[in-house]
């Protein structure tokens, strides 16, 4: 028996669907960083990036530094630092493709997130990678983000989830460990527990 569904394909059924925002909701969009998307910035320690390729494929990467570590140029520019990672690239190719990104900003315990859209241009040097050096190491590469839009958004998701309630959280050991998905789906003769000691060494020692 076939599943049967019903598509919504055109902006006047999502709109017959879901309805028009509130104005002030309208309203609450900025093309500049003000003061207070500056603090909740500074405060942040970690933000998602994402990106997508001209034939729309797209990647969503996770950013992680001490707060106060993404650069806050002027009212229009912000610096997000590289840091060693998979060497994948898959935001940077995109971005060299397709300059358009977009940027969520936690802060740790608050509910409400800062929404960033703009151009991203990748930079290899420039007189503000003296600002981005973090435990003695200086990045090799920076993404630059233009803005255009920026707007908070709301607590909903962060009150339904329960994201920053411990009693929430499932037991990490029912979980599976890095190492044993490894193994698994690339079907390796080492050992999870050998993988998992690996895995932590290089993310002690290899953060920057």
């Amino acid at each position: 028996m076939g599943i049967s569904e019903t598509h919504i394909d055109t902006h006047e059924a999502l709109r017959e669907l879901l309805g028009e925002p509130k104005p002030r909701t309208r309203q609450k969009v900025l093309a500049h960083i003000d003061e207070h998307a500056r603090t909740l910035i500074a405060h942040s320690p970690f933000v998602l990036l994402a990106t997508s390729s001209p034939d729309g494929s797209c990647d969503v990467s996770p950013r992680g530094d001490p707060a106060g570590s993404v650069l806050v140029l002027d009212d229009r520019t912000l610096v997000l630092a590289d840091r060693p990672g998979n060497k994948l690239i898959d935001s940077f190719r995109n971005i060299v493709d397709n300059p358009h990104a977009g940027l969520l900003f936690l802060v740790p315990g608050m509910n409400e997130t800062l929404r960033v859209n703009g151009r991203a241009r990748l930079v290899s040097d420039a007189p503000f990678f003296d600002s981005l050096v973090v435990r003695g190491k200086r990045p090799k590469l920076a993404v630059v983000i233009e803005v255009e839009e920026l707007y908070m958004h709301c607590a909903k998701a962060f009150l339904r989830s329960s994201l920053w309630d411990p009693s929430t959280w499932p037991e990490r050991s029912t979980l599976p460990t890095l190492g044993t998905i490894l193994r698994d789906q690339l079907s390796l003769s080492t050992s999870a527990e050998e993988l998992d000691e690996d895995l932590n060494e290089r993310s002690l020692t290899q953060q920057y």
